[in-house]
């Protein structure tokens, strides 16, 4: 559609962030908003600004797109989401087939650049997986009106007119989302906060540990509870110690792996590629999501779909070269350049 007109175009990445909040993949996501576009491109020379907001007709066509690609699909998850933390030893297990995760999306996809700090907060805090993964215990009707009312901030009138219900419907539909919301996430997560100094001290400790596998070190800095998760298997584990035990059984893999910084979800994360034998230097094999409260790394994501993920994060096939300390994370929560070695 490279004749898309750009008043279409404007609203891809708020479309984006809606289509993911509402699915769960970017991937799908993507889908999502690419389908919605086309809907408004064939059909826009009939639209007719006088009966609705360009903004309020094309979030009608998302939400009629997403429901559709709802009817049929399965509930997706975080690891925890799952059954209960596995014992130190128990095998990975068979993976699950992609459509049973709760994927990341770049920060890029769906957060405006610039804007009201207080309103990009929210935006952070309304992708964050454990958010992302209580909608999906929702029902897609219910889900786009919680998204629509609470998220997007939308009057109760405007949503009725887009689902072609009623005020009341409507008003009915939050009530049980939010029961439900209180159900399944009766804890809320820390408040998103920009990372000041000590957090990004943390992370670059972390990861200059991790590059070097010094488990004592990385383990040092793992709150007492911290999760630790590798989609596409169910297994997960939770604790420091169990982590320590996993990290120093695994065989020497991850020696010498290479990260480079992105952002993922409103989180910290990072590509992370290991050394290939085969062809020398290192290929890419993990996005690496990391939580970070109260000056620990509290946890720990692995999604193992590098070849999948690392394009949509803009991330390159092989790792910078340098002997400098790895890419950084900037007080606005996005990657800064590799600082030259001293």
């Amino acid at each position: 559609m490279a004749d898309l007109d750009p008043r279409l175009e404007n609203h891809r990445r708020e479309l984006t962030a809606y289509s993911y909040r509402m699915l769960g993949s970017a991937f799908e996501a993507e889908d999502a908003v690419q389908e919605t576009l086309v809907r408004a491109w064939r059909n826009f020379a009939r639209f007719d600004e006088g009966k609705a907001p360009l903004r309020s007709w094309l979030y009608g066509i998302a939400t009629n797109v997403c429901l559709d690609m709802l009817r049929s699909a399965q509930r997706r998850a975080r690891a925890m989401d799952l059954g209960p933390a596995s014992a130190l030893g128990t095998p990975l297990g068979a993976p699950l087939p992609e459509n049973r995760w709760l994927l990341p999306i770049p920060d890029g996809r769906v957060l405006p650049g610039e804007g009201d700090p207080a309103e990009l907060a929210v935006a952070r805090e309304t992708i964050r997986f454990a958010f992302v993964a209580a909608l999906q215990r929702l029902a897609p009707r219910q889900r786009a009106v919680l998204i629509l009312r609470e998220v997007l901030r939308w009057r109760a009138d405007e949503v009725a007119a887009l689902l072609g219900g009623t005020v009341a419907s409507v008003n009915s539909a939050l009530q049980r989302a939010r029961a439900t919301l209180r159900a399944v996430a009766p804890d809320p997560a820390e408040p998103f906060r920009p990372l000041d100094e000590e957090q990004r001290d943390l992370l670059a400790r972390y990861i200059d540990a991790f590059e070097r596998y010094d488990v004592d070190e990385l383990t040092s800095l793992l709150h007492e509870d911290a999760t630790m998760a590798m989609p596409p298997f169910a297994w997960w584990l939770r604790g420091r110690d169990q982590i320590a035990a996993a990290l120093r059984g695994a065989d020497g893999f991850c020696h010498g792996s290479r990260m480079v910084a992105t952002m993922a979800n409103g989180f910290p994360a990072y590509g992370q590629y290991v050394p290939d034998p085969d062809r020398g230097g290192h290929r890419p094999w993990a996005l690496v999501v990391l939580d970070v409260a109260g000056g620990r790394i509290t946890g720990t994501t692995s999604f193992l779909e590098a070849e999948r993920l690392f394009p949509l994060f803009g991330l390159p096939a092989r790792p910078p070269m340098s002997s400098g300390p790895p890419l950084r994370i900037t007080a606005e929560g996005s990657p800064a350049e590799r600082e030259p070695a001293p």
